[in-house]
């Protein structure tokens, strides 16, 4: 290599040497705040708005396995990260529970709203904020897994820093209110999508983990595509897999009414 040679390549390859230092540096320095607003972006708030369909298969301590199969559609409020939102999650299978519909409006600032249909009484039910961290639909999934969590209900203590994930520690604000004393979430550096959680009792004991087993990119944005919750209390388990997963469809914000939950609209959950 001639002189010249030397000069270009220290130019080229000493240049993107110092910036892929400068953005490691930079992903060394996240505050444990700004890498949970990061993930909570991530995961539940991709695109303006987003719809999926949802393979659900429980299995108790037994190996006794109980399937569900559901459409979920979300909707931004607003386009500010981590505003209020709107799911809308309609029931295909088993028989019992077709046509079923749960919707929530979530809100940052105060309690969500909550509605769950039920087809065979034809009755709309409110569900109390207070149901959040109860079981959603018999699985080992509760109602704030599906909707999120918000970032302000929780302290949060970056705790290690892998090669590739975050190790966050949160605490509940307000433990009353919740049957967790803290839970660990593993954080991938890259996609800022939770790929294992750990919830421990008050006596530090360790009684539910949620892991991703997969994860694919749609239109741009990692994707949580198989994802497992364990009940170490009760040995149950639930598996959830995600399939025809779109971004930016353009939902009309009159689906998320009371008035479509009787209606459903079926263009949207073929």
């Amino acid at each position: 290599m001639n002189y010249i040679g030397i000069i270009i390549y220290f130019i080229i390859f000493g240049s993107a040497a110092l910036a892929i230092a400068k953005e490691s540096k930079e992903a060394d320095t996240l505050s444990a705040d700004l890498i949970v607003k990061k993930t909570i972006q991530a995961s539940y708030y991709s695109g303006a708005d987003g719809r999926a369909q949802v393979s659900m298969t429980m299995k108790d301590s037994q190996g006794r396995k109980r399937k569900r199969r559901f459409t979920i559609l979300r909707r931004n409020v607003t386009e500010q990260p981590g505003g209020d939102q709107q799911f809308y999650v309609y029931f295909h299978r088993p028989a019992d529970v077709n046509k079923t519909v749960f919707m929530v409006w979530k809100k940052v600032k105060q309690d969500d709203d909550r509605w769950l249909y039920l087809p065979a009484l034809d009755l709309v039910k409110r569900i109390a904020a207070s149901d959040e961290r109860t079981s959603f639909v018999g699985s080992d999934f509760f109602y704030e897994d599906v909707s999120g969590r918000g970032f302000d209900e929780d302290t949060h203590t970056l705790v290690e820093t892998t090669k590739n994930y975050y190790v966050v520690e949160n605490r509940p604000i307000d433990p009353k209110s919740v049957e967790f004393a803290s839970y660990k979430a593993w954080i991938h550096r890259k996609t800022f999508l939770p790929v294992k959680i750990e919830y421990f009792n008050k006596m530090n004991e360790k009684y539910r983990i949620y892991e991703v087993l997969k994860v694919t990119t749609v239109q741009g944005y990692p994707t949580i595509a198989q994802a497992r919750m364990k009940d170490l209390r009760t040995k149950s388990e639930t598996l959830i897999a995600y399939s025809g997963v779109k971004y930016d469809i353009g939902l009309p914000e009159e689906i998320f009414t009371e008035r479509y939950l009787r209606n459903p609209p079926r263009k949207y959950l073929r």
